[in-house]
């Protein structure tokens, strides 16, 4: 119903004739739903432009953009740019550039905000018109930003926001791990359903073999017997960590204070940790031990190797990052179900029927299609909202580039970072730590309440 209601909003870009149209034909849903999927649909568009920048067949045309054909007159002679090889990459940075620009304005318009009737709400749950106009705008006139120190400059901003992302990423995968977990133990103890137990063994099962089969393909490819040391240490390590996490969950004295603690949740957390090992190597300048994925399939053809391309470690971690995403935007649409659940009650339709009616006056009978339901407060907060929004249009765009570092004068290092590669490795480290953490430190503060 919330894609609905969003339809309907988008129509409004179109003129007053298509929303009252569209408005008269879809059911009625809450102003933070269809605001929150709009926000999302605004991400995946400026997504999907910026991956349409990598598309082979518009490299040729690309190299006419104002940032490459007058680098010459803007740029000084120590810096150079590759518009060559890189020119995907660069288009890649300034339609992120503005998008993340737009979400941290956002951010700083919306902090404080309490409630609809603040009259900043306007700004945040209309103006798409407005929005989108600027946005593609933004992005035109981004192409004319000469290369200079641009590039290199905008990277570390990308770096650091990617990896305060991956943390937020690692927190809603816990979440989502503890809450998978916590549903299907719960259910398995209610029913005692042969068939729930087949599926929670199975699922952890599949998880620790898919972890499993990770760690020994990298030992296999990202590691030579007499070389490549960092790497063993990374994958021999975190396949510790993962061993450690697993027995952790089913201790006695955790199972005893989290009962719904236990090897699924584990599981995904260790798959994830494999993941991040793989992306983190992948990413190191030391091509001896780095074949990366295009080199593993063309063996030592160094072009193809380092050539610029959009490859499945960048799919997958994109496939990730719409699944946080997608994930955090349900939490905050089913949020005010339980809150008003709780409150009300879930069986007070009177109470929900005063709420949709003549809240906003969309419809000629004078009821709601879009209704208000944050005028007694906000369901999330909003500032925070868009920081994490500016904050995945970076991961985006160090996704997008494989974390390439602009203005390099080496083509060996196009699809390698070295700071990328310890941004994702800490990044396991630190995943190790939010999940570990929430479990011992009731046994270890048993005079703390941590429910």
């Amino acid at each position: 119903m919330g894609l609905v209601c969003s339809t309907a909003q988008l129509a409004c870009l179109c003129g007053s004739t298509a929303c009252s149209f569209c408005c008269s034909q879809c059911p009625s849903c809450r102003n933070s739903t269809s605001t929150v999927i709009m926000y999302a649909l605004m991400l995946m568009l400026g997504t999907i432009a910026a991956c349409i920048t990598l598309a082979p067949g518009l490299q040729e045309s690309l190299k006419k953009v104002p940032f490459c054909t007058n680098s010459t007159n803007y740029i000084p002679n120590s810096f150079t740019i590759d518009c060559q090889s890189a020119v995907g990459y660069l288009a890649v940075y300034r339609i992120c550039f503005i998008m993340s620009i737009f979400f941290f304005l956002m951010s700083i318009i919306m902090l404080r905000v309490k409630s609809t009737k603040d009259p900043r709400a306007g700004i945040q749950n209309g103006f798409w018109a407005f929005k989108y106009l600027l946005l593609i705008g933004g992005m035109i006139g981004a192409f004319f930003i000469p290369e200079g120190s641009f590039g290199p400059t905008w990277m570390y901003f990308g770096m650091i926001g990617g990896f305060m992302f991956i943390l937020i990423q690692i927190y809603l995968i816990n979440m989502f791990a503890h809450f998978w977990a916590a549903s299907w133990v719960q259910k398995y103890q209610e029913t005692e359903s042969k068939g729930r137990y087949a599926a929670l063994l199975g699922c952890t099962l599949l998880n620790y073999v898919l972890s499993f089969t990770g760690i020994v393909l990298l030992y296999v490819y990202f590691t030579k017997v007499d070389d490549c040391s960092l790497n063993k240490f990374f994958i021999s390590f975190n396949l510790i960590l993962c061993l450690i996490i697993s027995a952790i969950s089913i201790l006695p004295k955790v199972q005893e204070r989290q009962p719904h603690s236990g090897l699924l949740q584990s599981s995904v957390l260790s798959l994830y940790i494999v993941y991040l090992t793989w992306s983190g190597i992948s990413n190191s300048p030391d091509r001896e031990c780095n074949p990366g994925l295009l080199g593993i399939i063309a063996g030592n053809d160094v072009t193809a190797q380092n050539q610029m391309a959009f490859d499945k470690e960048s799919i997958i971690e994109l496939v990730i990052w719409f699944s946080s995403i997608l994930y955090n935007c349900l939490r905050i649409a089913l949020k005010f179900d339980t809150k008003k659940d709780q409150d009300n009650g879930a069986g007070d339709q009177s109470l929900i029927d005063n709420e949709v009616e003549g809240r906003n006056g969309d419809a000629e009978d004078g009821s709601a299609k879009v209704w208000d339901n944050e005028e007694d407060g906000v369901v999330y907060n909003w500032s925070f909202f868009h920081f994490m929004f500016a904050l995945a249009t970076l991961y985006v765009m160090m996704t997008l580039t494989n974390w390439y570092k602009p203005n390099s004068s080496s083509l060996e290092t196009l699809n390698s970072n070295a700071a990328s590669m310890w941004v994702k490795i800490i990044s396991s480290w630190v995943c190790t730590g939010l999940y570990t953490w929430p479990l011992i430190a009731p046994i270890i503060f048993t005079n703390r309440d941590f429910s």
